[in-house]
């Protein structure tokens, strides 16, 4: 009797042995992965500041254009009407006619001004455009990251409470791909 009683004690022994080896295996996983979110999410954190300033530029950028495109278009309106009024001028002196040219010179020169400024402040908003859906990329990787690991560590958590171990390897699969978005 005292042989089953033995045996009996070691294996109880053993189990908690190994149960207590699970628990502090589950502990150290669960501070390394609360750790990495706390960095990824400090990242994030940052992409999304990186995102809003990379909109506002755009924003920005566009309504630089749109008032460029005012500007060009009252000088287009401009020039016209000075056309018109140097087709209309019979008879005006030369003096006259040279400042209206000089004024057509002028307002052609700003329309031309204005259509390549157009055009570079256009490559501005689009790059920041760019730049933004680049960061949105990473932004998503981030939140993947986070949902991974939140998963991971409330699995070790059931883990813990029923004593499995497979949980701690389907937790850890969780993890990984937690992990590899968050650096990848």
């Amino acid at each position: 009797m005292s042989d089953i009683k033995d045996a009996v004690e070691e294996v109880v022994g053993k189990a908690e042995q190994a149960s207590d080896r699970l628990i502090n295996v589950i502990a150290v996983l669960v501070a390394v992965l609360a750790t990495v979110m706390a960095l990824f999410s400090i990242k994030g954190g940052n992409v999304g500041q990186a995102m809003a300033q990379a909109q506002a530029r755009s924003v920005n950028a566009w309504a630089y254009f749109q008032a460029k495109s005012t500007k060009q278009t009252l000088a287009e309106s401009m020039l016209d009407q000075l056309l018109l009024d140097r087709e209309r001028a019979t008879g005006l002196p030369p003096d006259a006619i040279a400042v209206l040219n000089k004024k057509i010179d002028v307002y052609r020169g700003r329309v031309e001004r204005y259509e390549s400024e157009k055009a570079e402040i256009k490559k501005q908003a689009e790059a920041y455009e760019q730049k933004y859906e680049e960061l949105n990329f990473h932004d998503d990787q981030f939140d993947i990251a986070e949902a991974g690991i939140t998963v991971a560590m409330a699995l070790l958590g059931i883990a813990a409470l029923t004593r499995r171990a497979w949980l701690v390897w389907f937790a850890l699969l969780f993890a990984g791909v937690g992990v590899a978005s968050g650096v990848g």
